[in-house]
């Protein structure tokens, strides 16, 4: 990795052994930055607090062997990354203000992409993780974990009909709930569509009675114009010498007809002209038959007022248009059909609901024993790997319980409490020595036990469930002395397997290491490019000794520092 303005490393190269590294440094040195940047790397939290003062961004870049073919090479070449000669290249970088920038494979994408990388690719564990097994949901989840699918199956279906229940009883307390209201709102619907009903309207009724009353309402307007518009074109039977449009017309007619013989130009005239005294005889036709047709009928106005007055009413409440008050009723007789099946409905969500509470009992009882016979199994390894971290008397076990709850589902012949995981508290359990009692790791351990515990059970999780790498920040807090040197010999065991880098106090744990990294500050308070060193020979011994005793050139620290080191070797 190449990190660059981070806390107070400036511009530092950390290049990380395939077996065991340890990262170790002066409290305040920047070791943690380590483990930071590579939790950047894997999609971690970005802040803007973490950008070094001055600089404008911080950068983190890392090449990352991937196994050809796995997971990770998958996703991030549907990511649309690409290998360089069998690793990964990934940056990410975090401007002063706080934006986060991600690229994989020379390609940008998504922060949520190297998350997505992070579970196939490296296991981080500190103090926080320690505390996180304190908590009953981790304790499960870590049990689920190792079970596998034998977990992983049961649990899809129990949460698959989990959800279901909850989604049925709500229905149902919705409408136990709410059944006054429904019942009101049935009311109104029923009283609504009863009045739509009685009056019958007809779809654009509206429209056409507006038309006809404005025409009923100026029956005898329209007669008279009509009577005027014919006369002026037909001419009046009660006036033979008066001129009208038809007669003038016809007299055109006649003038050009005969002498269209003489100019053909003027025929097509002549035909214009005959065609508009046909026109004119046609609207004056028209004209007649609509005159004779009205009927200033004053019944049928008031039938038409009448009509329209029923309409207005329904428009009012229901629609702007009868269109409008025809779709709330279409609304309306669906909502009550749905309203007025409640009790049907009521019944079929009870019998659902019983049915689902039962399958939901003989799945959480499933969960139950292939949590038990997983936690047997899980147990048993984590208290073997204890016995190699200086605990060869502890023992630890997990306690598998339910919580009764008369509204919960029947598991062996207990009526208990479920939730989204089944119905198991799960809680891992530590005597640390003979006729101790098996007490909450909450409770009944210490710091350093806690972190053997969480080192075990990681230790166990390696072999079921493999990563490349494992990164352990300062999870041997609170050891010392022989239980340090079994952490450090089981630390190294694992690197036999798998890629382990340690950020450690420890030098019992730093001895054992494949590779020892020193982080140190300059004068001026930052860690630079030379600040990142790698310990062999002398430098090495001075760094064991200085963590031994505090004094690098201590000739007692200094013996203790080569037997821890011909120590580790020897055992290797």
């Amino acid at each position: 990795m190449r990190i660059r303005s981070l806390g107070v490393i400036d511009d530092a190269v950390v290049e990380l052994s395939p077996g065991f590294t340890a990262v170790t440094g002066e409290t305040g040195a920047g070791k943690t930055m380590v483990v930071t940047s590579l939790g950047l790397l894997l999609g971690g939290r970005a802040d803007a607090a973490l950008v070094r003062i001055g600089a404008k961004s911080a950068v983190v870049e890392g090449r990352v062997t991937v196994p050809e073919g796995g997971p990770a090479v998958k996703r991030a070449e549907e990511a649309g990354a690409e290998l360089d000669d069998g690793a990964l290249l990934i940056s990410r970088t975090v401007s002063a203000e706080g934006r986060s920038r991600a690229h994989l494979g020379g390609r940008s994408v998504p922060v949520g992409v190297l998350g997505e990388l992070a579970d196939e690719l490296v296991a981080v564990h500190g103090q926080t993780d320690q505390q996180g097994l304190l908590k009953l949901s981790r304790q499960r989840q870590a049990l689920d974990r190792y079970a596998g699918e034998a977990v992983t199956k049961p649990l899809e279906a129990y949460g698959k009909a989990y959800r279901r229940l909850r989604a049925v009883t709500a229905e149902l307390d919705e409408i136990t709930t709410r059944a006054r209201e429904r019942a009101q709102e049935a009311d109104h619907l029923r009283f609504g569509l009863e009045e739509i009903a009685a009056v019958e309207p007809r779809p654009g009724e509206d429209t056409e009675l507006a038309a006809e009353a404005e025409r009923l309402g100026h029956a005898e307007a329209l007669a008279s114009a009509a009577t005027a518009a014919h006369a002026a074109l037909a001419g009046n039977p009660e006036d033979p010498e008066g001129i009208d449009a038809g007669a003038l017309v016809a007299g055109a007619h006649r003038a050009v007809e005969a002498v269209r013989s003489h100019d053909p130009s003027l025929a097509d005239l002549a035909d214009r002209i005959g065609e508009i005294g046909i026109l004119l005889g046609d609207v004056a036709g028209e004209l007649a038959g609509y005159a004779d047709d009205l009927d200033a009928d004053p019944l049928r106005l008031a039938a038409v007022e009448e009509r329209r007055a029923a309409l207005t009413q329904l428009t009012r409440k229901y629609g702007e248009d009868i269109a409008a008050v025809l779709t709330w009723a279409e609304a309306g007789a669906a909502r009550l059909a749905d309203l007025d099946g409640d009790d049907e409905r009521t019944g079929e969500l009870t019998a659902e609901r019983e049915a689902l509470r039962s399958e939901l009992g003989s799945l959480a009882q499933a969960l139950t024993q292939v949590r038990r016979e997983a936690a047997e199994r899980f147990a048993a390894a984590v208290t073997a790997e204890l016995a190699s971290l200086a605990m060869p008397h502890a023992r630890v076990s997990f306690e598998i319980r339910q919580t009764e709850d008369p509204e919960g589902v029947e598991v062996e012949g207990r009526t208990v409490a479920c939730g989204p995981t089944g119905a198991d508290e799960v809680e891992l359990l530590l005597a640390p020595h003979p006729g101790a009692p098996a007490r909450p790791i909450a409770k009944g351990a210490s710091g350093g036990e806690l972190s053997r515990v969480m080192l075990a059970v990681e230790v166990v999780f390696a072999g079921n469930d493999p990563v490349p790498t494992y990164l352990f920040d300062e999870v041997d807090a609170g050891v010392g002395g022989k239980a340090a040197v079994e952490i450090g010999r089981r630390l190294a065991r694992l690197a036999k397997s798998a890629q382990v880098v340690v950020v450690t106090h420890l030098p019992q744990v730093a001895a054992f290491a494949d590779r020892q990294l020193l982080v140190e500050k300059t004068n001026e308070g930052s860690v630079t490019r030379s600040g990142v060193k790698v310990l062999d020979g002398e430098d090495r011994v001075r760094e064991l000794s200085r963590m031994l005793a505090g004094q690098e050139d201590s000739e007692t620290a200094r013996a203790h520092a080569e037997e821890l080191l011909a120590t580790a070797r020897a055992d290797g």
